[in-house]
C-alpha cells in the first residue's frame, strides 16, 4: 500500500487558503462550536471511559474485506479514522469527511504516515450530501461507511439516509455509531445524570462554551430510540438492520446501528 497522500489533501489545501466550514441549515452554531474546540476535543474524549474502544468496536463490526474503500463520515478530529486505520490497515482508501474545517485540519495534522498505509483524504463537506464533494479518486461506491456521532446532528436525517444508500456498493455495510436513549427510562436518567454532573462541567471548564454541551445533552434526548431508528433505516431501503451494544456506563446509551445496501 502507498502511504497517505496528506500533502495534497483538500483539508490541507483548504486550510492554507483559509478554508471555511460547511453550515447546513439550522446547524451553523453547532459547526462554529466544533471549529472552536477542535484542538481540545481529543483531550476531552480521553476523559470518557470507553470512547476510543467503542469507536474501534463499531469499526470492527463493519467486517470489511481487505482492500476496502471506506468513508469515515463526520470524522471530526480523526478519532474514528484512527479506529478504521487500526482495524483495516490494508484498506485501499479511507476518506474522512466533516463539516467543520477546524476538526478536519486537526485530523489532517494529527494522522501522519507510519509505514505502509491506505491512501487517505480529508474533505470538508456536508454529511447530508457527501456526493457533492466526493469526486475523482474519492468518488463512491464505498465498501463500508462509518458515521460516528453524526446522524443525530444533521438537520434532515431522512435526506441524509437517502443520500448515503447509493454511496455504498451493493451489499456493503454501514455503521451509525450513535447515542440513543429514548427507548429506556434508565438510559435517559443515566445519560442526563452523567451529562449534567460530569460531561457539561468538564466541557465548560475546557472550552468556556455552555451552549455546545447543553446542545449535546438535549440532542441525545431528542434523537430516535433504537426501534425508531432501525425502522427509519428500513424505510429508506437498508437491509440486515440490527443494533449492537457497548459496555460500561454507555451500555444502553451508545450503540452500533448496522445495516447494508441490498445486493440486488
Amino acid at each position: 500500500m502507498s502511504p497517505p497522500s496528506m500533502a495534497g489533501s483538500p483539508a490541507q489545501e483548504a486550510s492554507a487558503a483559509g478554508a471555511t466550514s460547511v453550515f447546513p441549515a439550522g446547524r451553523a452554531e453547532v459547526i462554529d462550536d466544533f471549529d472552536a474546540i477542535a484542538r481540545r476535543y481529543d483531550l476531552l474524549t480521553r476523559l470518557n471511559p470507553g470512547y476510543t474502544t467503542h469507536l474501534a468496536w463499531s469499526a470492527q463490526r463493519l467486517h470489511l474485506a481487505p482492500h476496502a474503500r471506506i468513508l469515515d463520515l463526520c470524522c471530526g478530529t480523526g478519532l474514528s479514522t484512527r479506529a478504521l486505520l487500526a482495524t483495516y490497515p490494508d484498506a485501499a482508501r479511507i476518506v474522512g469527511l466533516d463539516a467543520s474545517a477546524g476538526m478536519i485540519s486537526h485530523a489532517a495534522r494529527a494522522i501522519t504516515p507510519r509505514g505502509p498505509r491506505p491512501q487517505m483524504r480529508f474533505v470538508v463537506g456536508d454529511a447530508t450530501d457527501p456526493a457533492a464533494v466526493l469526486t475523482g479518486d474519492d468518488a463512491p461506491p464505498f465498501d463500508g461507511i462509518l458515521m460516528a456521532y453524526g446522524i443525530r446532528n444533521v438537520p434532515d436525517p431522512d435526506r441524509c439516509l437517502a443520500n448515503l444508500l447509493p454511496l455504498l456498493a451493493p451489499g456493503a455495510p454501514i455503521c451509525f455509531h450513535e447515542y440513543s436513549v429514548a427507548d429506556s427510562a434508565l438510559a435517559r436518567a443515566l445519560w442526563n445524570t452523567v451529562s449534567r454532573t460530569v460531561i457539561t462541567p468538564l466541557g465548560v471548564a475546557f472550552t468556556r462554551n455552555l451552549r455546545m454541551w447543553r446542545y449535546l445533552r438535549e440532542s441525545v434526548e431528542r434523537f430516535d430510540g433504537v426501534t425508531a431508528f432501525e425502522e427509519r433505516l428500513r424505510r429508506h431501503g437498508y437491509v440486515d438492520v440490527h443494533t449492537l451494544p457497548m459496555n460500561g456506563w454507555q451500555r444502553g446509551i451508545v450503540h452500533s446501528f448496522l445495516a447494508r445496501r441490498p445486493r440486488a
